[in-house]
């Protein structure tokens, strides 16, 4: 399983190949799949670390 900044440097990646054109139309609907996917990817990893980070505050505020 891919780590936060793999996934994104790969989002990046494909962001960029987009951006610089030049592909068909096959290649560009593929890439575009890709990063809508990968993009999912990491909105999932940042709500779970933010559900963390909550948990953690939650319990830090009970514990005073």
């Amino acid at each position: 399983d891919d780590g936060f900044e793999a996934l994104y440097a790969r989002l990046e990646s494909v962001s960029q190949q987009l951006e610089e054109g030049g592909l068909t139309l096959e290649q560009s609907l593929a890439l575009y799949e890709e990063g809508m996917h990968l993009a999912q990817r990491c909105q999932a990893l940042l709500s779970n670390v933010e559900q963390r980070i909550e948990t953690l505050r939650q319990g830090a505020n009970g514990a005073q």
